[in-house]
């Protein structure tokens, strides 16, 4: 019996001995064992979540829409203040608009410097809060320019307080002050304590408070957007019958050119921000947690950067508003013409 608890005991230490050398090649392969890399990784969101191709991308985009968008809305805002044409309450909102452009183009050159940087937090959140500052203002002067387009061409012969320039400057005024108001607390937002938290622009967990304020963001986007569709389908019904009268070829080509001016609203309107907005969900989503798939955050991630980046383009595209109508581009005002008073199709979009 004794050779044979030997024999067993020598077989045991092999076991041991093979176990011992395997698991010391792994520990020189791999610096955690396969369930704690797992944990580790998942754990580690910014090892996952990566920039990739942003990180040229971004700055080569930013960089063009920096330029073209402070030189386009700097020459806007030099015609408002200096040109000689008539003051209306669509120039107010234009002049407003034109300037929280520029002030989101200066925002530009710090997002491309800071974009995965760490340091200094509180700079990083001066920055991002005031670029969607910027941006909503944005998004809210292109809709009261939208609700007076709608109410001069629909009820041409009534006079509505929003067409006056004291109501006009008062409004511009509290757009201003409400989105300033509703942006403060996010110029000085804590960080949470997650693997991406302490970078600039980057994929980063929120708290419930902070994606709740987004969401409300997106929900008013999206009924702002339900009212530029309904604005905007009554002025073309109206406008196509204006152009169906064959007798009135003159009113035709007029209401062709003022439709084509007055949908430009509506396209940039779409074109540069309901997509950041559709990616908005699913990414607040995945930043209070309700979405946890890595891929799912990576893919995100991604997205968010290149939409806003379209929404950005904004400021480069609101100038061609103003200087799509020749006159108003010289400075100059058309005095628009009977037809068009009754119709409330003007050539030039500034009337």
């Amino acid at each position: 019996m004794e050779p044979a608890r030997a024999d067993v005991c020598s077989n045991t230490s092999c076991i041991f001995l093979s176990s011992s050398v395997a698991l010391t090649m792994d520990s020189q392969s791999t610096p955690f064992p396969a369930s704690q890399l797992t944990e580790h990784r998942l754990s580690n969101s910014c090892y996952q979540i990566q920039d990739e191709f942003l990180s040229v991308t971004l700055p080569v985009m930013y960089s063009l829409t920096f330029i073209i968008g402070l030189l386009s809305n700097a020459l806007a805002l030099w015609v408002f203040s200096c040109g000689v044409q008539r003051r209306t309450s669509i120039t107010v909102y234009m002049k407003n608009l034109a300037l929280s452009d520029l002030l989101l183009s200066l925002c530009l050159p710090f997002r491309i410097t800071f974009q995965s940087k760490s340091e200094p937090l509180i700079f990083c959140n001066i920055i991002g809060a005031f670029f969607y500052l910027n941006m909503y203002i944005s998004i809210t002067f292109l809709s009261l320019i939208s609700l007076n387009r709608y109410l001069k061409i629909i009820w041409p012969l009534q006079k509505f307080r929003i067409h006056t320039i004291s109501c006009s400057t008062m409004a511009s005024g509290v757009v201003w002050l409400v989105h300033t108001a509703f942006m403060l607390p996010f110029f000085f937002e804590t960080r949470g304590k997650g693997p991406c938290d302490h970078k600039c622009f980057h994929f980063r967990s929120k708290s419930t408070t902070a994606a709740a304020f987004n969401m409300v963001a997106v929900a008013t986007f999206f009924i702002l957007l339900l009212l530029f569709l309904y604005f905007y389908s009554k002025i073309f019904a109206k406008l196509h019958r204006v152009s169906s009268v064959k007798a009135q070829q003159l009113n035709k080509r007029t209401s062709m050119r003022a439709i084509a001016k007055t949908f430009v609203v509506l396209i940039i309107f779409i074109v540069c921000f309901t997509p950041y907005h559709i990616v908005r969900i699913p990414y607040i989503l995945a930043q209070v947690g309700a979405i946890s798939s890595l891929p799912w955050k990576q893919g995100l991630h991604l997205a968010n950067e290149l939409v806003l980046c379209i929404s950005a383009l904004n400021s480069c595209l609101d100038p061609v508003i103003f200087f799509s109508c020749p006159a108003a581009s010289r400075g100059l005002s058309s005095a628009p013409s009977r037809t068009e008073k009754e119709t409330g199709t003007t050539s030039c979009f500034f009337h």
